[in-house]
Parts: C-alpha cells; sequence; structure tokens
C-alpha cells in the first residue's frame, strides 16, 4: 500500500503547479520572500487602486504542515501540500485584502538555488521552531508593507494554526486570531496520537497569557481525527476564567473537505461581520462570556 501511495503522488512541480493553477485562476500571482534562514512563498492578488478599498487590515492565511510524512514512519523529502487548504480559504475570503503564506520549505525546492535553510526537521519535530516563527514574522513584516496595511487578522489551518497564534502572541499587530483545524496544543496533540513529542518546537498553548489579549475564533471539525475538537477545547480551557477563546465545533465537518467551499458562510456567521463578539454563536448555542 505505501509502494502504491508513492507511486501516485504527484512530485513537488506537480503540487506547486496545482497551487499556482488555483491562484492564477483568481488572478493572484506567486512571490519569494527572504526571510531569515528561509524563503517563503506568498500569493497575493494585485494591489488595489489608491482610494478603491480600505487597506487598513490585511488578512493572511497562514498553511498547514503539507506532506509532512509519506508514511507513518517516513518523512517526506518535500513537505509542499497536495492540497493546499489555507490557499483555498485565502482564494475565498469573502471581504477585505487578503494574502496567503506558505511554511518554510513548502513551494521552493523544487526551483534550483531556493529552498535555502530547508531540512526535514522543519516539517518534523521542529515545525514550529523559534527560527520558523520569525522567518514568517519576516515575510508578515515584508506583505503588511506591500499593503500599506497597519494590522493585520491571521488565520491559520492546522499546523498553520499553530504558527499564527505563536507569531499573534509575539506581535504588537494582531487585531485578531482565526484558526481552522488548529494544532493549538502540540503537546496535548501528540499524547493523543501517540507520536514522539515536537522537540525543540515552541507551543501555543504555553503563550496563553500573551494571546489572552487577542480576540480568538477557533473553528474545528467533529469528525476530525487528525487534530480532534478536544485538543483546541483544552488550549482555551487553560484561560483564566472570562478569557476563554471561542471554540466552534461544527457537526459533519472533518479535517479537510470541505472549509473552503464552506468559507464565506462561516466568515460571515462566526468571524467577519460579528458586530459584538459576545454575540457568537458557539456550537449552536449563544455564546456565555
Amino acid at each position: 500500500m505505501a509502494l502504491s501511495a508513492c507511486a501516485v503522488l504527484p512530485s513537488p512541480a506537480e503540487r506547486r503547479a496545482h497551487a499556482d493553477a488555483l491562484a492564477s485562476a483568481r488572478g493572484w500571482q506567486a512571490s519569494l520572500w527572504s526571510a531569515g534562514t528561509f524563503e517563503l512563498l506568498a500569493y497575493t492578488p494585485p494591489l488595489p487602486a489608491a482610494g478603491s478599498e480600505s487597506r487598513d487590515t490585511l488578512t493572511v492565511y497562514i498553511e498547514g504542515d503539507g506532506l509532512a510524512w509519506v508514511t507513518s514512519s517516513q518523512p517526506s523529502g518535500d513537505p509542499t501540500p497536495r492540497a493546499p487548504l489555507a490557499l483555498q480559504l485565502a482564494l475565498a475570503h469573502p471581504a477585505g485584502p487578503a494574502a496567503y503564506l506558505a511554511r518554510p520549505c513548502q513551494y521552493t525546492m523544487p526551483h534550483p538555488g531556493s529552498g535555502r535553510g530547508c531540512d526535514v526537521a522543519y516539517w518534523t519535530q521542529r515545525r514550529f521552531a523559534p527560527e520558523v516563527v520569525q522567518a514568517e514574522s519576516l515575510a508578515l513584516d515584508a506583505l503588511k508593507h506591500r499593503w500599506s496595511a497597519r494590522r493585520l487578522v491571521l488565520v491559520g489551518y492546522s499546523g498553520g494554526g499553530a504558527v499564527a497564534a505563536l507569531l499573534a502572541a509575539r506581535r504588537d499587530d494582531v487585531a485578531a486570531l482565526v484558526t481552522v483545524a488548529g494544532n493549538l496544543d502540540h503537546a496535548a496533540w501528540t499524547r493523543l496520537h501517540g507520536v514522539p513529542p515536537l522537540t525543540g518546537s515552541l507551543n501555543p498553548a504555553d503563550e496563553r497569557a500573551a494571546l489572552a489579549r487577542i480576540p480568538q475564533w477557533h473553528l474545528v471539525g467533529a469528525d476530525d481525527r487528525v487534530v480532534p475538537p478536544a485538543v483546541a477545547q483544552a488550549y482555551a480551557a487553560g484561560f483564566p476564567p472570562g478569557q476563554s477563546p471561542r471554540v466552534m465545533v461544527l457537526p459533519g465537518q472533518d479535517h479537510g473537505c470541505c472549509w473552503a467551499a464552506r468559507w464565506p458562510t462561516l466568515w460571515r456567521d462566526f468571524v467577519g461581520i460579528q458586530p459584538n463578539p459576545a454575540d457568537l454563536k458557539i456550537d449552536g448555542s449563544p455564546s456565555r462570556r
């Protein structure tokens, strides 16, 4: 079975071509940013004409862990995702300027002279290492400058949710944090799956004091077996009373399908246009925060 799976696995170049096609269909373009010891790929739409749209706040979507492992014991040689779900979410962003940011070594290694700083540890044990978070933060600075934005809304999918949370804890320009199937406590996650700990990785659950000041929405699937709802619920339960972030458990939703198709509705109902976050509904019931 493993040999069969490897035989049909798209090559890194094919995975990059797939992402390029998704982005170009919406008029978005790829760019590479030098960020610390890495090069990071971003997809962005054309800049709006001056005065045509407010660019005060830029929403940045951060990709998940991608193809980190080929089998349960064999790391991938290239973490470029087969199905870039965070890119699909970014392309479905319903209102305001948005951009997409990949993780280290995703999309970059097929190109001569790129893939700087890449080592298998950066998509396995050290996927949330300090240098990874620093690189992503540098890329956020560049995207902010390009869009002349003052504030950021960070949206992270799966492991990208951990990166988004770690960034939010370290920056003073994050207006809100949104995660989708986010791995918000990798220590609890590795214990749950009985796999080795992510040695060398920072953990969002250790950053609750800094994150308590930031509005947070964490959307998880009731049928998610990769990052079960218990991970986000345990993360939220560790906050002081009255500061627990919102966790929305969506019935019938798993880890991958079909977040992107539902995204404009989910954003409208849970995140984007709620004038009063205290009125949000959680698991079908009014919030009691």
